[in-house]
């Protein structure tokens, strides 16, 4: 699966959650990935639903820095975002109430 399918897969995923199951995840979430199949994507999550976009947020509150292989573990489920974070698999910078809100977002 390519990093560009993990993100729609995901969008469709979010589409179908209602507003209270996001309630606590809103704001713009940047993922920058790197290595083999690299890409910058960011999740916008509002009152109004939920935007998967390729590209770099101006106005992100929280960045996701990964490889693009860990990224596609931690969406299969096959590695856990607190083991990534204190492994440094995965980097966290702005605000990490909403970092701790990615499993959610992701799973």
């Amino acid at each position: 699966m390519t990093t560009k399918e993990v993100f729609e897969e995901m969008q469709q995923r979010l589409s179908q959650k209602d507003s209270a199951q996001l309630a606590g995840s809103q704001g713009v979430y940047q993922f920058m990935l790197t290595g083999e199949d690299a890409a910058e994507y960011f999740v916008r999550v509002g009152s109004d639903g939920v935007r998967v976009e390729a590209g770099t947020a101006e106005d992100a509150a929280v960045t996701v820095t990964m490889t693009a292989d860990d990224f596609k573990d931690l969406a299969g489920g096959k590695l856990n975002p607190m083991s990534a974070f204190m492994g440094g698999k995965l980097s966290v910078t702005g605000d990490m109430s909403m970092a701790l809100k990615l499993q959610t977002l992701i799973g």
